[in-house]
């Protein structure tokens, strides 16, 4: 059937699109990705044989801004270490080893300020944060006063003054272990990172290693390298890490909506129209 197959649309990475397959489907027009990151696609191959590519931002970027800051809330106020005593036999805990961090009033260190990370921006502002960002361009000074969003040119800047760090970046070669041990170093040892982009942002070891030693108070992560980790991983033993499995865009509403901006996007191919979300090689 290769030679009727016109259009692909990726669930969570498949079917692997590679060579071989581009090769086996001549008359491919368009790949429609469920999700933001193309990270998983090699662009400048799929683009060689003529075939548009797609993604989903407009459906995943507020379901993924939600799964951010409840990290954010759930590390800050130690959720799940709180539930495991609620539901333990004994109930045996002390009120001053279950304290939390106050997040109204806190500082939040945006690095990414796309789509996705201005709706994370709007709802810090509802906690009563301060809010710093780093973007690879800044965004209109009429975007920044609407949420009170303070520009950093610097990572560094950033990284010193935060509370919490929210990692909302792409995975490119640039952003590949963005976050590493000098990094680390650089935020306050009181300090919170929290990742929502890709798992390879993040020097693994390092955090392993800052999080054992008190560089920075916790970690939560909605997506690790790789995933799942393995079973022995350093970091599904420490306590002061929250792990949730990638759940950025699972929502049934999100779903729903993916699926209808894929369709959106493959019907535009196929008529020979703009895609609405058309991603380009770089």
């Amino acid at each position: 059937v290769g030679k009727k197959i016109q259009a692909i649309y990726l669930w969570w990475h498949k079917p692997v699109i590679d060579k071989e397959l581009l090769q086996s489907l001549p008359n491919l027009k368009v790949i429609a990705n469920s999700g933001v990151g193309m990270d998983h696609l090699d662009l400048k191959l799929i683009a060689s044989f003529g075939v548009k590519m797609a993604n989903a931002p407009r459906a995943v970027s507020s379901t993924t801004a939600d799964t951010g800051m409840a990290l954010l809330l759930a590390s800050a106020r130690r959720l799940v270490e709180v539930h495991n005593i609620s539901i333990s036999p004994s109930m045996d805990y002390c009120e001053a080893d279950i304290l939390g961090v106050k997040v109204a009033g806190a500082t939040l260190g945006i690095i990414g300020m796309g789509r996705i990370g201005y709706k994370i921006a709007v709802r810090a502002k509802a906690f009563e944060m301060n809010i710093l960002y780093h973007n690879r361009t800044r965004r209109k000074v009429q975007e920044e006063q609407a949420v009170g969003a303070t520009y950093c040119k610097k990572i560094d800047s950033l990284l010193q003054q935060a509370d919490f760090v929210m990692l909302v970046v792409s995975l490119t070669p640039q952003t590949h272990k963005l976050i590493g041990k000098r990094e680390l170093e650089l935020m306050k040892p009181t300090a919170t990172l929290i990742n929502i982009s890709r798992g390879a942002v993040v020097d693994q070891e390092a955090l392993v290693a800052a999080l054992q030693t008190g560089v920075i108070r916790a970690a939560a992560l909605d997506v690790t390298s790789p995933e799942p980790l393995p079973r022995d991983h350093a970091l599904l033993k420490l306590k002061n890490v929250i792990i949730t499995p990638h759940l950025g865009i699972k929502t049934d509403k999100a779903t729903y909506m993916i699926t209808e901006e894929a369709v959106e996007n493959i019907l535009a191919a196929l008529n020979g129209l703009p895609l609405p979300s058309e991603v380009l090689p770089s």
